[in-house]
């Protein structure tokens, strides 16, 4: 079994930043991420997706400091859903992407990706190719691929 999501979109407000009492820090972020596809008239349509993405400790930090409303971001990591009751006492579930890696696309000189040094501490993946002035087809590099299909 695998629990994997990489995300490629643009952010729908600043990271929101919360301290705990134990010195963590925590982002929360929205991401939008679309597909557009031609209707039956042959017109262009779009579908924006929004997801949830929350990040944990120094890549919280790093989030703060250079991810903005409208940057586009490439995102990886897993999908985790959560229960909580709500104030009648209901049962509720929110799903989230946990992220262990953040890369802003934006070109801003000097920029280094938030993930840097991230990807040995969070057992995921560092090979997936996000220099998108290389061609649009996915590289890796050395990754097992064991999907059955």
């Amino acid at each position: 079994m695998y629990n994997k999501i990489i995300l490629i979109g643009n952010l729908g407000r600043d990271p929101e930043i919360r301290r705990l009492e134990s010195g963590a820090v925590v982002a929360n972020f929205s991401l939008a991420t679309n597909e557009n596809y031609r209707d039956k008239a042959g017109n262009w349509q779009t579908i924006t997706e929004w997801h949830n993405v929350v990040a944990w400790r120094n890549l919280a930090e790093r989030a703060e400091r250079d991810l903005k409303t409208g940057s586009m971001v490439f995102v990886e990591g897993k999908l985790t859903t959560r229960k909580w009751q709500d104030k009648d006492g209901n049962d509720r579930y929110t799903t989230e992407v946990l992220a262990a890696v953040i890369r802003p696309l934006d070109k801003k000189d000097g920029a280094a990706p938030l993930s840097e040094g991230m990807t040995q501490r969070s057992g995921l993946s560092p090979n997936v190719n996000t220099n998108m002035s290389e061609s649009n087809t996915s590289k890796t590099d050395n990754v097992d691929d064991d999907l059955p299909f």
